[in-house]
């Protein structure tokens, strides 16, 4: 057996080990010891190798946690690093707090070493390539406040001059029927102007604020993930099961200076082929239904193979033991199906203008007959008028891909939620449940008429 099968099939029965009895066994971080957590931010910042990083962008997370009027803390965990970047820091930032490691650690494993020391309710998870934006921690800090059950708020990524855009922050899965051999699975939509707070199917682990308690309570990052890469869609989606979402934060930005650390240590085709095993993981520890696996397994399958040209199917074996495992109910207050259609990119928040009254009613319009291009001024329809002026309303409708609704409806409305019609009547029905939720919606109206 050649060094290369070898490799492939101690891949294979490790996943087949951690993937039985208990299915959900994990790798994660020791607990940490029982304390109350004050309110403000902790942010984690797992560096390797990067006291040049640090050195440009720490000065702008010091000012603005300052400004943002949060209590905070900053800790650096350090990977093995031989460039000083210990002793910079205790003379340049003296009030960062430094967890030294003489080894490298995988990202996950860095992340949960530094959670375990947080002192604060929020953590923020920051890449050290990573450069935030005035405001982005209290844009962040805000979205918790607007919904309490939050677990994850992942801010605006944005790129270089000139470099393409490959994350937004906005995170989606794609249908399954509509993928092509080319496509991986997860991709970055591209946010519309006043989009904000829409649901995403997970936080960037680079950007994002996490609620610590519910961290804590999934147990962290799943540590097989090695060495990097869709842990934290698995987190965000274990977190989703519980009924725990996660939104993009527009007003929230940082610069990402893309793989600035990992590209010193992997190829591009080292880093694609990480890719595509930790999603196989993905599917095999983190997905409990099994229709949901099936519709993805030919699919990642196929680009495996591809990408591991002559091994045997990695994706047989991790079949095989989904089929014959346990699965873990689901537990929130959506199904496994209504969560990847809510989250897959066709659903859009656009916080609204209108007034804030006792009595929240959410208008369900079975069409877009009253969303209109943007700069279009026509008046609403009169039953909208009338009954914003008594009760805070939330809007749901059906639009047309990547509609804007009219200023004059974002002048009523708390929200308006649009629902690209491709997407389906799962994510209709799905955004009619988390807008219930979020907004503690007291009586839904359905709209007949549009006002054209």
């Amino acid at each position: 057996m050649t060094a290369k099968r070898e490799d492939f099939w101690a891949l294979a029965l490790g996943l087949a080990a951690v993937a039985s009895k208990p299915l959900r066994a994990r790798r994660r971080f020791a607990a940490p010891p029982a304390r109350d957590l004050q309110p403000g931010i902790s942010v984690v910042i797992p560096s390797r190798e990067g006291r040049h990083l640090l050195e440009a962008m720490l000065g702008g997370v010091e000012a603005d946690l300052a400004a943002s009027g949060l209590d905070g803390e900053i800790i650096v965990v350090d990977n093995g690093s031989r460039d000083g970047t210990t002793e910079f820091l205790r003379q340049s930032h003296p009030r960062v707090r430094v967890e030294e490691h003489a080894e490298p650690l995988a990202f996950a494993r860095a992340a949960n070493r530094g959670a375990s020391l947080a002192r604060y309710r929020r953590l923020c998870l920051l890449n050290n390539d990573m450069e935030v934006s005035p405001g982005f921690f209290a844009a962040l800090d805000r979205a918790f406040a607007e919904d309490p059950a939050l677990f994850c708020a992942s801010a605006q990524i944005f790129f270089p001059a000139g470099a393409r855009r490959e994350e937004t922050g906005k995170t989606a899965l794609r249908r399954a029927e509509f993928l092509t051999p080319d496509d991986y699975p997860v991709f970055c939509d591209e946010p519309l102007e006043g989009e904000d707070s829409s649901p995403v199917l997970y936080g960037s682990g680079g950007c994002s604020l996490y609620d610590l308690e519910k961290f804590h309570a999934l147990g962290g990052f799943d540590e097989f993930y090695q060495p990097a890469y869709v842990e934290d869609l698995d987190l965000g989606y274990r977190a989703w099961l519980r009924g725990w979402p996660s939104v993009y934060v527009a007003r929230a930005r940082v610069l990402h200076r893309h793989r600035a650390t990992s590209s010193r240590y992997y190829s591009d085709a080292d880093l694609a082929r990480l890719l595509e095993i930790n999603f196989a993981r993905f599917l095999l520890r983190a997905v409990q239904s099994p229709a949901v696996f099936r519709r993805y397994y030919p699919h990642t399958l196929a680009r495996l193979r591809r990408c591991r040209p002559g091994d045997l199917p990695l994706l047989t074996v991790a079949r095989l033991v989904f089929a014959a495992a346990q699965r873990e109910p689901v537990v929130g207050h959506l199904s496994e199906p209504e969560i990847l259609a809510l989250t897959g990119g066709g659903v859009r928040v656009f916080p609204g203008r209108g007034a804030t009254r006792e009595r929240r009613v959410l208008v369900s319009a079975g069409s877009c007959r009253t969303i209109m291009s943007a700069g279009s001024r026509r008046p609403c329809d009169s039953q909208l008028t009338e009954l914003a002026s008594g009760a805070a309303i939330h809007y749901l409708a059906y639009c047309r891909p990547r509609s804007l609704p009219e200023p004059g409806l974002l002048d009523l409305a708390r929200a308006v939620i649009l629902v690209d019609g491709p997407a389906g009547e799962v994510a209709y029905r799905a955004a009619q449940k988390e807008a219930q939720r979020r907004y503690s919606i007291e009586e839904s109206v359905v709209i007949e008429k549009g006002g054209e």
